[in-house]
C-alpha cells in the first residue's frame, strides 16, 4: 500500500473500518490509483527532460547557423562593395574581377548548403515538437482517467452514505478530494508547460486591458485585496492564449502572497521596441535566497500544499517566446513586483 495512504489509514480508521469489504475495495481502488498516478508522472517528468534537452540541442545547432550564414552574407556584400569600387577605381588591385566572381560562387555553394542543412534542421525539430505536444496529451490523458475513477468513487459513497459518516470521516473524505483535485491542477500544469512554445496561434492584437480585467473578475480574490489597473495597459501583437497564461499565473501568484487585506498593482511603461510590465503586489515577499529558482519548474518556496510549482515557469517561458526578459524585485514582509517585457 502507498506510504502516505498507509498513514493515513492507521491514522484514521480502526480494524472493525478495515475488514469491511467495501472499504477494502475502496482503499484497493485508492492505493492503485496513487500508484498508477506516480509511475505516470515519473514517465512524464522524465520525457520533459529528455525532449527539453533534445529542443536545446537542436536550438543552438540552429543558432549556430543563422550566424553562420550571416557570416556568409557579410563576405558577399563585402566582395560586391569591391567590386563596385573595382569599376570606378581601375588601380585599385586589391580584388580582381576573376577572383571576385569566383569567391561570390564558392559562397553561394555554401549559402546553398546551409539553407538545406537548416531546412532539415526544422523539419527534425517540427517532428520533435510534434511527438511531445502528442506524447504531453496522451499522458495527460490517462494520468487523469484514475483521478476522475477516484473522484466518482468517493463522490458515490459520501452520496451512500453521508448520514452514517461522523464530521471526521467526511473531512477525510473532503482532503481526498483536494488532494486529487490538486493532481489534476498539476497535470494540467504540466501540459500547459510543455506545449507552450509549440501550438501555432499566430500573432493578432490582444487588448491587454480587457484581458487583465477579463483575468481579475474570473480570479477569486478575497474581499481584502484590491486589484488597480492602468488604464495605459496597451494593445499588443501576440497569442491571447499565450498572455493569458503569463498574466494569469502572475496576478493569481499576487493573490496567494496577501495574507489577508493588501493591494494588487498592474502598470506599463515605454521600454523602446518593448512594452515593461509591472504586477506588483503588497504581501509577504520573497526572500532573496529563493529568487534564483522561482522561475524553475516544479520549484516551490512555500509550504503551500495547493502550489503545483509551475506557474511561474509558465510566465518565464511565454516571455521567453516572444523574445522579452522577465525579472523580480522583492522584499519580506513588504511585498514584491515582478517585471516582464512583450515587443510592441
Amino acid at each position: 500500500m502507498n506510504s502516505l495512504l498507509q498513514r493515513q489509514v492507521s491514522k484514521y480508521l480502526d480494524e472493525e473500518a478495515l475488514e469491511d469489504p467495501k472499504m477494502k475495495d475502496f482503499l484497493t481502488a485508492i492505493d492503485e490509483s496513487y500508484n498508477n498516478s506516480e509511475e505516470q508522472f515519473s514517465m512524464l517528468q522524465r520525457a520533459m527532460r529528455i525532449s527539453s534537452d533534445e529542443l536545446f540541442d537542436a536550438n543552438q545547432q540552429l543558432r549556430t547557423d543563422v550566424m553562420y550564414q550571416k557570416d556568409i552574407l557579410d563576405s558577399i556584400t563585402t566582395a560586391i562593395r569591391a567590386l563596385n569600387l573595382k569599376e570606378f577605381e581601375k588601380e585599385n588591385g586589391e580584388f580582381e574581377i576573376k577572383d571576385l566572381a569566383e569567391h561570390i560562387r564558392e559562397q553561394s555553394e555554401e549559402l546553398q548548403i546551409a539553407a538545406r542543412k537548416q531546412e532539415q534542421l526544422l523539419k527534425n525539430l517540427e517532428n520533435k515538437n510534434q511527438v511531445l505536444t502528442d506524447y504531453a496529451h496522451m499522458v495527460s490523458h490517462d494520468l487523469k482517467s484514475p483521478l476522475r475513477s477516484v473522484n466518482t468513487l468517493i463522490s458515490w459513497i459520501k452520496t451512500d452514505n453521508y448520514d452514517s459518516l461522523t464530521t471526521e470521516g467526511k473531512e477525510h473524505f473532503d482532503m481526498i478530494l483536494k488532494n486529487v483535485e490538486k493532481m489534476d491542477a498539476l497535470i494540467e500544469g504540466i501540459l500547459n508547460y510543455s506545449t507552450i512554445e509549440m501550438a501555432d496561434h499566430g500573432h493578432y492584437e490582444v487588448d491587454t486591458k480587457y484581458l487583465v480585467q477579463e483575468i481579475v473578475d474570473l480570479l477569486v480574490i478575497p474581499e481584502g485585496i484590491k486589484v488597480e489597473i492602468s488604464e495605459e495597459l496597451p494593445v499588443v501583437k501576440a497569442d491571447k492564449f499565450r498572455i493569458q497564461q503569463l498574466f494569469e499565473n502572475i496576478i493569481h501568484n499576487a493573490v496567494k502572497s496577501i495574507q489577508q487585506d493588501g493591494k494588487i498593482e498592474i502598470n506599463v511603461v515605454d521600454a523602446g521596441k518593448f512594452w515593461k510590465f509591472e504586477i506588483k503586489d503588497s504581501g509577504k515577499g520573497i526572500p532573496e535566497r529563493h529568487h534564483h529558482k522561482i522561475f524553475k519548474i516544479f520549484e516551490k518556496i512555500d509550504t503551500n500544499q495547493n502550489s503545483t510549482g509551475i506557474g511561474l515557469s509558465i510566465a518565464k517561458k511565454v516571455v521567453d517566446f516572444y523574445g522579452g526578459q522577465i525579472s523580480l524585485e522583492s522584499k519580506e514582509n513588504v511585498g514584491t513586483s515582478f517585471y516582464f517585457t512583450l515587443p510592441k
